[in-house]
């Protein structure tokens, strides 16, 4: 079963037990989308799910009380990939992009996507160089050529400077 990060519990909100969820997903308010998630290896129904900021503050079956909400801290929130909505054009699961290898325009190597950091303006993805420096690129049209998720590969743009 291909299995999707949508997101980490970061803390617990209040005392009957809701949660504090950083969402790996485009928009907070997709944990309104899903009737349940998987949660240490178990499926755990999503009883109410509200949003603050950029956050997902959810209450989850089983979780009643604040102590029960505190052992959860950092543990992620998955769900089968069968069950998830579908993605507009151009928009790519975190999963699906981490470990792509990073090519310029004209195929030579520049690295591995590593991780993705989600900005206000936009997401900047962190590539790994071979020798083990990294380097930001903004995941924008202009530096963004191509990703070819069933290939694992991403075509970039460079600029001057940039390296």
């Amino acid at each position: 079963m291909d299995i999707i990060k949508l997101g980490k519990i970061t803390a617990p909100q209040g005392i009957k037990g809701e949660v504090r969820v950083y969402p790996y997903t485009d928009k907070p308010t997709r944990f309104s989308e899903i009737e349940a998630v998987l949660l240490n290896g178990r499926r755990c129904r999503i009883e109410k799910a509200r949003y603050m900021k950029n956050m997902a503050i959810l209450k989850l079956e089983g979780i009643d009380d604040r102590n029960a909400a505190e052992t959860m801290r950092n543990r992620e929130l998955l769900l089968p990939r069968e069950e998830l909505w579908k993605q507009p054009e151009d928009t790519y699961f975190v999963d699906d992009l981490v470990g792509c290898a990073v090519v310029s325009e004209d195929g030579a190597p520049v690295g591995t996507l590593k991780t993705i950091h989600s900005r206000p303006a936009q997401d900047l993805y962190e590539i790994e160089r071979a020798d083990g420096s990294a380097f930001l690129l903004p995941a924008v049209k202009e530096f963004i050529k191509d990703v070819k998720t069933d290939e694992k590969i991403i075509v970039i743009h460079l600029i001057e400077g940039l390296l």
